[in-house]
């Protein structure tokens, strides 16, 4: 006799453990898919309009066929696939300014330069180098022969993979707004790690975030090894910009503090990324009976370092340094493990002068680093105030 197969009811099966947890698995497999499906044909669509902006260079298509040209290419593509996007005139002429911008940069460059996004080991290559490197930061160029006859030689820039993580408004608005190839290459660093959308990426390109990373004084080369002193400083930058914040004219510094914990998630986003929010105020208490309460405790994730901040909503004076210093000697000795390596301090200050900073840092034997910060101040009205207003008006 044969066995009637068993079917278990919607209602028993959506509660066994086993099942959800296989479905959740299936959702995430699902979701991952899709972005690598959608990374894939943003890739192809980008590999293209690379090319056809590395065709309108290489072959000098306008001194070649006049200045028309591209407005005649756009509508012949139209023309000949009418359902598809992107072949507008001023989409075309995007493709052409994308692929220069980074042609004429690494034809000029004579030197190998360093990448401000070292996370990648990227190194942008001199032009007459003929290897690759291997990093998908790396650009170099190459000959190839593109007429039929194989008469013609000319030069051409290979596109690097990491171009087809970005989307495509995000590659317009960075050749548009960036002067070098590093300050570029650095957002597109950022929009991949940090997955920013195209607001996002003007906001920090608004905020001059390459300028500022890094730009914080330190004594990192005289106090950390040589392997960790710029990865250090690539953590700090200068100015730190608080616009998030509501603050009345006149605040103290427990005000700002008070106002940064209440908006950490804006303030990590500010920090950067890797930052992990500890505490504030954590007690750190000697053998002696003594308590020290440093102002804010984060721990970067990637370096392995805690890094405490102090804040001033003054201008910076050489006695900051000194207290500075001894919260990290103390988060140190209290509080760092076996794996981690020295804490950072970092003093975020109203104002600095660059020379007194300076000599502040000279003799401190421990990593400490002195920005500003920006931001919106606006008075505050209470309520008894916007009455009185209200009764002023109502009399005239």
């Amino acid at each position: 006799m044969t066995e009637k197969p068993t079917f278990i009811f919607r209602e028993e099966m959506t509660t066994d453990e086993g099942y959800v947890q296989w479905m959740a698995d299936i959702r995430q497999r699902f979701r991952q898919s899709q972005v690598k499906a959608s990374v894939r044909v943003n890739t192809a669509m980008l590999e293209f309009y690379w090319s056809v902006g590395r065709d309108l260079v290489a072959l000098r298509a306008e001194e070649r066929w006049g200045a028309g040209v591209v407005k005649q290419f756009a509508l012949d593509m139209r023309q000949e696939f009418p359902n598809e996007t992107g072949f507008s005139d001023t989409n075309v002429k995007y493709m052409k300014r994308w692929y220069l911008f980074y042609y004429e940069r690494v034809k000029k460059c004579q030197r190998p330069v360093d990448l401000i996004g070292h996370q990648a080991g990227g190194q942008l290559e001199a032009p007459e180098k003929s290897h690759q490197v291997g990093d998908e930061l790396s650009m170099t160029i190459r000959q190839r022969v593109i007429d039929e006859k194989g008469q013609r030689f000319v030069d051409q820039l290979e596109m690097p993979e990491i171009f087809g993580q970005v989307p495509w408004g995000q590659h317009i608005d960075i050749v548009s707004r960036c002067e070098t190839i590093e300050e570029a290459l650095f957002y597109v660093q950022q929009v991949v790690d940090g997955g920013w959308s195209r607001p996002k990426l003007n906001a920090n390109i608004d905020k001059q975030l390459y300028q500022s990373q890094g730009a914080a004084l330190s004594n990192f080369e005289h106090t950390l090894p040589a392997s960790q002193s710029q990865l250090a400083k690539e953590l700090l930058k200068d100015p730190y910009h608080f616009e998030f914040l509501t603050m009345k004219e006149e605040y103290e510094e427990q005000d700002l503090e008070d106002a940064l914990v209440s908006n950490v998630t804006r303030f990590l986003m500010e920090l950067g990324q890797g930052f992990s929010y500890v505490g504030r105020q954590m007690e750190l208490q000697m053998s002696g009976g003594q308590t020290f309460f440093p102002d804010l405790l984060f721990y970067h994730i990637p370096q392995h370092r805690y890094v405490v901040i102090e804040l001033k909503v003054v201008k910076f004076i050489p006695e900051f340094a000194g207290k500075l210093n001894f919260n990290v000697t103390a988060i140190d000795e209290l509080m760092r493990g076996e794996g981690d390596n020295p804490t950072v301090g970092l003093l975020i200050c109203k104002s600095t002068d660059k020379t007194v900073v300076e000599w502040s840092l000279r003799d401190i034997n421990k990593p400490l680093g002195v920005s500003t910060y920006q931001l919106e101040e606006v008075v505050e009205r209470t309520v008894k105030e916007l009455e009185e207003r209200k009764k002023e008006g109502l009399r005239k």
